[in-house]
């Protein structure tokens, strides 16, 4: 059985490697190997999984995290001198592949190089003043992961886990309450870190919370609005938010709240409602009609795309391949508020022909409602209409755009561009993160070489 360092090796250690722990960065040196050893339990470690440790320290979990059946392992860790040391004394792990070590600020770290390895599931001994830097990089959009467990202040993980009325509910509360649950596991006494701190510490358990009977708004102008509303916690929202007149009021109302209600008095979804209530998303419009086709192919007559969709009557639909000058594809990962697969990641950009429309039209408005930009396409195959496919026609387009992209709010989450390469292992290791569609044309075009010659001469 895997033990921590006693606090007379572990200072043995550190002296021999020139490290004396730094107030600036945070290092208190987990010594408790029962606690260690429940920390990466609580992390659920599955076969398969790619486990993040940030600040690993002199490796107190990063033991137990080896220990387990994750397919890969990164640890990220800030202080040159102990990456140095983790990486020497676990050389073998890093040549078999399993194992990788950076040298780097957990709160700037590379998220699109964490993708493709696996389910992420992250973990960490966190340095308390960096601790909310690094649970907002790792918990924003692009982030892999699905699930953290973290050891930070107890302060900031009962701020974190507190509810509307508690002291502690914040606006960090709220922002990251909007996509993820947090709990609090258990409250850590001082004496099982060397230097010991002069607070407590909390373990806490952070997941991706479903979507269903969340409003869906407008992520920029949610952050803006809670930052607004928490800006003075001791003001009425009323006269805090300065809403046109009667809005907050009738607004309250329909809520059961007092008109004088302050921030801390909405729930999560409260005030992801009223976020949706004074800035509605601009691509609400009209159902689209769609033009209903027959087995070959030509159009028979419009339907609303509800009525198509019921009656799984053939249609059309276009998906954009755009790559960047360096050759990597742009992936979108879908809105998790979407009827058809969401949260998934697929083609750049996607959607139905409406009716009237041709295949080409709808590929170039498509690409600028979901990412705001354009660029020359090129069709480069088609599919006929199956189950499968949704019954629709697809015809993919391909061309060549280094961006910058805007997302729309409520269809895409987020989105970048990828190697190739990586996208390849990331289809092998996880495809139940893309959809089908997408998983079909990366078996013909990014599997085989003759394939991506062919694709990357269209583009």
């Amino acid at each position: 059985m895997t033990e921590c360092m006693s606090k007379a090796e572990l200072r043995a250690r550190l002296d021999e490697i020139g490290v004396r722990p730094s107030k600036m960065l945070g290092q208190n040196f987990l010594l408790d190997t029962n606690l260690a050893r429940a920390i990466v339990a609580d992390l659920e470690p599955c076969e398969g999984d790619h486990l993040v440790e940030v600040g690993p320290g002199m490796g107190a979990l990063t033991v137990h995290i080896l220990e387990s059946p994750a397919r890969r392992i990164t640890l990220i860790e800030r202080d040159h001198r102990l990456a140095l040391e983790l990486s020497e004394r676990y050389a073998a792990e890093i040549a078999s592949g399993r194992l990788e070590i950076r040298q780097g600020d957990g709160a700037r770290t590379d998220l699109l190089s964490l993708h493709g390895y696996g389910p992420v599931k992250m973990v960490g001994n966190l340095p308390y003043s960096a601790s909310t830097a690094i649970i907002s990089h790792f918990t924003e959009a692009f982030s892999p992961a699905s699930r953290l467990v973290l050891m930070v202040q107890r302060e900031v993980g009962e701020r974190l886990a507190s509810s509307p009325g508690q002291k502690d509910y914040a606006a960090l509360t709220v922002q990251l309450g909007r996509r993820w649950s947090v709990k609090k596991l258990r409250i850590v006494p001082p004496d099982v870190f060397w230097p010991r701190p002069t607070v407590e510490s909390a373990v806490i358990e952070v997941s991706r919370r479903p979507v269903e009977g969340l409003p869906n708004p407008d992520p920029a102008g949610f952050s803006s609005l809670v930052r607004l509303g928490f800006s003075s916690r001791r003001k009425q929202l009323r006269s805090l938010l300065k809403l046109p007149t009667g809005i907050w009021d009738e607004w309250a109302s329909a809520k059961g709240h007092a008109v004088t209600a302050r921030a801390e008095d909405l729930p999560v979804d409260h005030w992801a409602d009223l976020a949706l209530h004074v800035t509605p998303l601009g691509h609400n419009h009209p159902e689209e009609m769609c033009d209903v086709v027959d087995s070959e192919d030509r159009v028979l007559e419009p339907r609303l795309r509800s009525e198509v969709h019921v009656n799984n009557f053939p249609h059309r639909a276009v998906h954009l391949w755009i790559f960047n000058s360096e050759g990597e594809l742009f992936l979108q990962k879908r809105s998790p508020w979407k009827g058809n697969h969401p949260d998934l990641w697929c083609s750049s950009a996607a959607g139905h022909v409406d009716a009237g429309e041709s295949y080409e039209e709808a590929a170039h408005r498509e690409m600028r409602e979901e990412i705001g930009a354009d660029c020359q396409l090129v069709k480069f195959w088609k599919v006929d209409a199956t189950p499968e496919t949704g019954h629709e026609f697809v015809e993919f387009l391909t061309g060549l755009c280094d961006g910058p992209f805007r997302f729309a709010p409520g269809e895409v989450e987020t989105g970048a561009f990828f190697p190739v390469e990586q996208i390849r292992r990331w289809v092998k290791c996880t495809p139940e993160q893309f959809t089908p569609l997408f998983k079909m044309v990366a078996a013909k075009f990014l599997n085989e070489t003759d394939g991506l010659i062919k694709l990357s001469k269209v583009s």
